[in-house]
Order: structure tokens, then sequence, then C-alpha cells
């Protein structure tokens, strides 16, 4: 194939770019943060863009982020690269803490004890993810469905963890878009005067070349 690897990665180099990019993060950032400048749009469209990234990495929305995140940004009219590119602050890196935000303020706004959520964490999706698969399988076989485990997922987990997103979520989408509008702006104005100023000096080459 054409654009296929000289050097193909194995399975533990592409589960370790999960948690450290080729580069290292501050590579990473630094080019989502020149994607974003140059993204076309006003500061305000592209702003609600990354408002609403910022707000869907807080949801329980796993897998289904990127979509979440365009459709909001969509209503919201703001930029859908934008938002879509700002979903990368949640990363292997910074899932866990931010799961552990949402859940919390869910089980406080809704008057639940989260009981020590946050230790079993990764038992509450194993447990999901079991009787999904068994559910899925017994459509084909005799098995019964069970429900217990998702049924608790959704009591203990998902449910506090849809509720308490939203605070923490508009509260990190609105830091995200009020620091990105001057950012971007200030960008775009220097940017525009670059290109002003590279256009004069050609029109300025072409004059002096026609006398």
């Amino acid at each position: 194939m054409v654009f296929k690897r000289r050097d193909p990665r194995t399975w533990l180099e592409l589960f370790r770019t999960l948690f450290y990019p080729r580069g290292g993060w501050s590579r990473a950032v630094q080019y989502i943060r020149l994607r974003v400048h140059r993204l076309p749009g006003t500061p305000e469209s592209i702003a609600r863009g990354i408002f609403a990234g910022a707000f869907v990495i807080f949801t329980p929305l796993y897998g289904i982020h990127f979509v979440a995140a365009a459709l909001l940004a969509r209503l919201m009219r703001g930029n859908i690269l934008a938002a879509l590119l700002a979903t990368f602050i949640g990363n292997p890196l910074t899932y866990v803490p931010i799961a552990l935000i949402s859940i919390h303020t869910g089980h406080f706004l809704l008057g639940t004890d989260p009981g020590g959520v946050g230790a079993h964490l990764g038992q509450h999706f194993a447990g999901a993810w079991r009787d999904l698969q068994h559910n899925f399988l017994a459509l084909f076989t005799e098995e019964r469905a069970h429900w217990d485990e998702l049924i608790q997922f959704y009591h203990d987990l998902f449910f506090p963890f849809l509720v308490g997103s939203l605070i923490p979520g508009v509260i990190c989408g609105l830091v995200c878009y009020y620091l990105s509008v001057p950012v971007i702006r200030t960008y775009q104005k220097r940017r525009l005067a670059k290109l002003r100023a590279k256009m004069e000096k050609l029109k300025a080459q072409a004059d002096e070349a026609a006398e």
C-alpha cells in the first residue's frame, strides 16, 4: 500500500502513545493550540466550539464524545472542528480525575452516598461490560439476560456521573471560552497584519519591476 508505514508499530507502542504521545504531551498540546488558532471563523464561534468540547468530556458518554461535542457545537453555532480538538482535554491521564469530580458532584446534588465509588471505578465498568456481553450473546442462545450489574452501574455511577457533569462541565467550558476569545482574536489580528504586510511587499516589488 502507498500510505502504509515502513515500520509498523507494535501493540505495546500503540498502547504507550495513549498515555504519552510521540514528542511528548507538550508537543501535542502545542499542536492542538496551533490548529485551534488557525481555524476559520470568528473568535466567538471557535470559542463556542471549544466550550462544547470541554463540556462534553465531563460527561459519561465515552466512545461518543466526538459525536456529542459536534452536535452541541452545532446547536451553539460553534466551530465543530474546534469542539473535536477540545475533547483532547480528556485523555487517559485526565479521565479518572474528571470522572471522580463528576461522580462526586452528582452524588452531592442527588443527596446520595458515593460509597467509595472512586476506589471501585474499574469494577463498576467491568461489571457493566460483562452484563452487556452476556446479554448480547443471550440474544442468540438460551441463556437468560443479566441486569444486576448494569442496574447497579446506572444507579451508583452513570446517573450521578451524568447529573454531576453539568456543573464542572459548564465551569470548564466557560473558563475555556473566556480564555480562548482574546487569545484567538489577538492571533487572528497578528496573522492578518502579517498577510497584509506580505501583500504590500509583493505589490511594491511588482511596481518596481513594472518601472
